[in-house]
């Protein structure tokens, strides 16, 4: 009888939207977050809703609001994990006993098979007036901590010998740049190059040796 009585006072007790004990044993943090990311990335920031991301998990609404406070929440951690994600990718991509010319390729094909239907401008759209300035750092940061796996690419090929003196955050950004060519489409919605490959083979040519092919 008192067992009964503990059980419903930790019933009662429990915040609403709480996850029951059992349901913890379950990664729902990590799967809401999973569903959320691919729910943004199909739709766009605007077009999703907390209810939209909870049917999916098959989750209540309020649990979802358990693990985050708003969709803005959501959405900034979903950024952040996913340049997270990027950044240990690149990181081990670029950390590869081969040319730097070579693991830039690698990297170049990856991202550019990784962002190929995904409209950034759509993705983002509605976000400037819903996130605050702390997310927005948050989001920034995370950026910057994927970009300086490719800038410390560049500073370790200079103490090697493999590349010329330069600015490693110019000749970081100059690739980024490059890279963000590769996802340009024509208003036919065609590509610049016929495949990916090419996309990329030409993207990292012309990085490598500007206007100017050896």
């Amino acid at each position: 009888m008192d067992k009964e009585r503990t059980s419903v006072k930790a019933k009662h007790n429990r915040s609403p939207g709480r996850p029951r004990s059992s349901e913890l044993e379950l990664p729902t943090k990590e799967i809401i977050l999973k569903a959320a990311s691919r729910l943004f990335l199909d739709n766009g920031y605007q077009h999703v809703s907390v209810d939209d991301v909870a049917k999916l998990c098959n989750v209540t609404k309020a649990t979802v609001y358990y693990y985050y406070a708003s969709k803005a929440e959501l959405f900034t951690e979903t950024i952040v994990q996913m340049m997270e994600r990027i950044r240990e990718k690149m990181h081990a991509m670029l950390q590869e006993n081969i040319p730097l010319r070579s693991r830039l390729l690698n990297v170049t094909e990856a991202h550019l098979k990784a962002t190929v239907d995904i409209d950034m401008d759509g993705f983002m759209k509605g976000t400037k007036n819903t996130l605050s300035p702390e997310q927005i750092k948050r989001m920034h940061q995370a950026e910057e901590n994927m970009h300086q796996a490719i800038e410390e690419a560049f500073v370790d090929a200079m103490a090697k010998g493999e590349i010329g003196e330069i600015n490693p955050t110019f000749a970081t950004q100059t690739y980024l740049a490059l890279l963000k060519v590769g996802n340009y489409k024509t208003v036919d919605n065609h590509s610049i190059f016929p495949t990916i490959e090419k996309t990329a083979e030409q993207i990292n040519r012309f990085f490598w040796q500007g206007l100017f092919p050896e």
